[in-house]
């Protein structure tokens, strides 16, 4: 018992002797390798900020919160990586004890979101022309 018979054991699998081999793979260059991408500015939420920023002088917290369409708390901690890599600056000011925050991007974060798109392009045409 727990034997499995001869002809189970003698059992393979079909090889196609003809198959041809894959082809090489293209050298990528590391400039549009995905690993030197911005991760920081990679994730969805914080490339929407940036972007949306790049496009307006400034945006309040509530104006980037419909636009992104997330929550204040998701909006919140990705706002706060970017200001800590000095991508973004915010402004927060209380009218009627009402705090407003407003982000501008700044001459970095412009910097670091055209070396992302740079990027990316590079990647696009590099996977294009394959």
């Amino acid at each position: 018992m727990g034997r499995h018979s001869s002809a189970a054991r003698n059992i393979t699998s079909p090889v196609s002797k003809t198959s041809e081999p894959a082809e090489p793979a293209l050298p990528v260059h590391p400039a549009h390798s995905t690993e030197s991408l911005d991760r920081l500015i990679h994730e969805r939420v914080r490339l929407g900020i940036v972007s949306a920023l790049a496009a307006n002088r400034s945006l309040r917290f509530n104006e980037l919160k419909t636009l992104l369409n997330t929550t204040d708390g998701n909006l919140s901690v990705h706002a706060r990586k970017l200001e800590e890599a000095g991508y973004i600056e915010c402004e927060k000011v209380f009218q009627a004890r009402i705090p407003k925050t407003t982000f501008r991007l700044t001459p970095l974060g412009r910097k670091a979101l055209e070396d992302y798109l740079d990027h990316m392009e590079a990647l696009i045409r590099a996977t294009r022309s394959r």
